[in-house]
């Protein structure tokens, strides 16, 4: 079995917690007009043309964005810095992209880590179905789950796709006590309208309980350089992030609501 990734961050510390191995998954079902990893949606490896200048030249080179992997040589890396892991209460986060959609690859390496008493993390949208979210469930420590509008028809305007499976898969994970944080990235405009804040709370609160915290993710312009590179169209070219005053703000409603919430992952 074969896996597709694109990235391996080290060091990761604003992906679950303590200090964490991060793997991006390539392959996403969404379509988030801000999407910070655009390179992540295409399922297959794409190779792109890459342009730097020396001394005045101009050099154009191929550059393969995303490649096969398997599951022993991705845990070989991964072990690197088990050691790092161990003394931060740290882990492996499994990210994308959307890692639940090369889920028996997924599946063999949260087995992997398990056995290895690596703490584990899964990114995901929970676009996907029950019976792929439950089998995870049995093997992962803990999910990070990126909730973005709780309006199905905003929800298809800006991601693409509907989020009543979404909605549905957090209920079901929460009722079965599985440990889950609630990662909303913090779009101006976007998801950090008073409406979509009010929705998000009040659905959440509803589940409140089963919730470990709330993660406020500011939206950045650093994928700028991406979208040339990639040659996509930049829908959220010039939108600036949300002043702290504003974010603290959001913070604050959802902590009167008696969630423990932090901003940033």
């Amino acid at each position: 079995m074969m896996g597709t990734i694109f990235d391996i961050k080290r060091f990761a510390v604003h992906d679950g917690p303590g200090i964490r191995t991060t793997v991006f998954f390539k392959g996403c079902p969404l379509s988030c007009q801000w999407c910070h990893n655009p390179e992540s949606i295409d399922s297959k490896p794409v190779c792109i043309k890459k342009t730097s200048k020396l001394n005045g030249r101009e050099f154009v080179n191929d550059e393969m964005i995303g490649y096969k992997v398997s599951p022993d040589a991705l845990f070989d890396e991964l072990k690197k810095e088990q050691v790092f892991m161990e003394e931060s209460s740290g882990g492996v986060t499994f990210s994308g992209g959307e890692p639940l959609l090369q889920h028996e690859f997924l599946f063999e390496m949260l087995q992997l880590c398990k056995a290895q008493a690596m703490h584990t993390a899964v990114d995901t949208t929970l676009f996907s179905s029950w019976e792929i979210v439950a089998r995870m469930a049995e093997a992962t420590d803990l999910f990070l789950v990126d909730l973005k509008l709780i309006d199905d028809q905003m929800h298809q305007v800006y991601t693409g796709v509907s989020n009543t499976v979404i909605l549905k898969n957090i209920r079901k994970l929460v009722s079965g006590n599985v440990p889950v944080r609630i990662r909303i990235p913090m779009i101006p405009k976007v998801t950090t309208t008073p409406e979509n804040i009010a929705m998000s709370i009040a659905f959440l609160s509803e589940l409140k309980g089963g919730i470990e915290a709330v993660d406020l993710l500011p939206f950045h312009n650093t994928a700028n350089e991406k979208y040339k590179r990639f040659h996509l169209d930049n829908q959220f070219m010039g939108r600036h992030s949300l002043k702290k005053e504003e974010l603290t703000t959001i913070k604050n409603q959802f902590q009167e609501a008696g969630f423990t919430v932090k901003i940033g992952g």
